[in-house]
């Protein structure tokens, strides 16, 4: 084969130094064919593909190979037989061969392969309110100073191409409940269809081809927001991909330098801004006229109502320790005194933490996602306190409850008394029936006349019970009597008689008549 380096030399001496093609031929030991080819075609370079490869050893057992490499890579990765191995198998049919061209043929083998089955892209279009994409990110972010990896839930309606991010501690599954009803609540309503990929907070069971077993609690939030799941293929990212790419986006716009901010609720508020700023400025990818917010603000109306947010809470059933403690996410939260014993319900939601028992809430917590941590209500040991008053001073319940001024002023002077933490329990009693502000103004006003004492603050509290007098009717001019009764007692005296123990006016009227002479009637 010529390289490029003679056919140049051999149309230098042609077309510039005008040479004869035999004496070119001569000079530079090539054959007269060659240079006509050169000259006629005008080409400065020549390459040579075989059409047909020679195997003379593989030819006869092309066949056989090909059954054994299909068939090997039908098999799980895990079991499948290396190249040497299929050498090994073919040599034991009869294969003469060396192991060089069977490893080279299975590369060719499944280089083919690839090449056949190589994924090709339908360019997809959407309805307004015809379907939504979610999916899950994790990004870096330094939250009250401490570098966090947090979890950010992306939704994408699939016509407007509006987006929408909210980050969370975890992938669980309250936290996808909550991600749609905020997404949701953001959108103005929900779309007919949603795609996601398989998830295990949503999808239990992959069957053949798009069956699915959903979630419960999944299948329940699809029902209250009207929304149709549907779950990818396995491996097939491609079938959601506008809500991979903004994965890609928000990633490189919204957390590159890494934001700093003191709590999720900032970095929330934060995320949602940039969705409606980056939708106002940034062009639709389809309709290259208008931005991406104009064409949400038009599609808003065919989205599915928005119903209000759904009661997303993952349920957990869970045992009540006898300092009134309940463990949950490696953290301790309490319950009320009268839950000891009895086995409780965890609704676990994505900013708080609920405990039911008997249909009642008996604890109710902000959600802490550290760990080890005990998470105390002190008015859930009050009713302890009745029979331990001494474990007030002690009790780790107590040690950083922020009480009100005039509470805590009470404690410090009861402290100095005898039987004062009795009197103080007492007094923190009554925060469980009359509420902690009214137990405050009742100590304020307590301390206002010089005393301190638990009778005194109780004996206000009952006090301001008591139903209020009635209020007074002021009767009307036209009801009003001419001659209003005098309330006089006396006037019966006048009705005995001193003489023979008989009442005046006996006869023949009796008192009315008597009484009606005194003017009374």
């Amino acid at each position: 084969m010529l390289v490029v380096e003679t056919i140049a030399k051999i149309r230098r001496a042609y077309f510039q130094d005008k040479k004869a093609i035999k004496q070119i031929c001569r000079e530079l030991r090539v054959s007269r064919k060659t240079v006509r080819k050169v000259i006629r075609s005008g080409a400065t370079e020549f390459t040579y593909e075989r059409s047909v490869q020679p195997q003379p050893k593989i030819g006869p057992w092309r066949d056989e190979l090909d059954r054994m490499l299909a068939e090997n890579a039908r098999k799980p990765k895990r079991d499948r037989l290396t190249r040497i191995r299929i050498f090994e198998e073919l040599q034991a049919l009869g294969y003469e061969g060396g192991y060089d061209a069977v490893r080279r043929y299975a590369s060719s083998w499944a280089k083919t392969e690839r090449e056949a089955s190589a994924a090709a892209y339908v360019p997809l279009s959407f309805d307004p309110g015809e379907a939504y994409q979610f999916d899950w990110s994790h990004e870096v972010v330094l939250i009250d100073g401490v570098t966090t990896t947090v979890k950010v839930a992306h939704v994408r309606l699939c016509h407007s191409r509006m987006l929408f991010v909210r980050a969370y501690p975890r992938e669980t599954q309250e936290m996808v409940l909550d991600a749609h009803d905020k997404a949701f609540a953001f959108f103005g309503g929900a779309c007919a269809r949603g795609i996601y990929d398989n998830m295990k907070t949503a999808v239990d069971t992959i069957f053949i081809g798009r069956d699915r077993a959903y979630n419960r609690r999944f299948q329940q939030m699809c029902g209250h927001y009207l929304v149709d799941p549907v779950a990818c293929t396995p491996a097939s990212g491609w079938e959601k991909g506008q809500v991979e790419n903004q994965v890609g986006v928000v990633r490189r716009r919204f957390f590159v330098p890494r934001p700093r901010f003191r709590s999720y609720a900032e970095l929330n508020a934060w995320l949602e801004d940039r969705c409606v700023a980056w939708a106002k400025v940034h062009p639709h990818p389809e309709q290259r006229e208008r931005t991406t917010w104009e064409v949400f603000v038009e599609e808003r109306p065919s989205l599915v109502p928005y119903t209000g947010p759904f009661d997303g809470f993952h349920a957990v059933p869970a045992s009540v320790s006898k300092t009134c403690l309940v463990r949950f996410d490696n953290n301790r939260y309490s319950v009320s005194a009268s839950a000891v014993g009895r086995p409780v319900e965890i609704r676990a939601y994505a900013e708080r933490v609920e405990f039911w028992q008997d249909g009642e809430i008996v604890g109710e917590h902000a959600r802490t996602f550290g760990r080890g941590r005990n998470i105390y209500d002190p008015l859930h040991y009050i009713p302890v306190l009745a029979r331990k008053p001494g474990a007030l001073r002690n009790g780790a319940p107590f040690k950083e409850w922020e009480l009100p001024a005039a509470l805590r002023r009470v404690q410090r002077k009861l402290g100095r008394v005898p039987n004062g933490d009795r009197q103080m329990v007492d007094i923190l009693g009554a925060v469980l029936t009359d509420g902690l502000d009214a137990v405050e103004a009742a100590c304020a006003e307590a301390l206002s006349e010089g005393v301190h004492s638990a009778a005194v603050v109780l004996n206000i509290l009952a006090r301001r019970r008591e139903p209020a007098p009635p209020l007074t009717i002021v009767t009307p001019d036209a009801l009003r009597l001419s001659c209003e009764p005098v309330a006089d007692c006396r006037r019966y005296d006048s009705l005995r008689r001193p003489d023979h123990g008989k009442i005046a006016g006996a006869g023949r009227d009796g008192p009315a008549q008597a009484l009606r002479d005194e003017g009374g009637l």
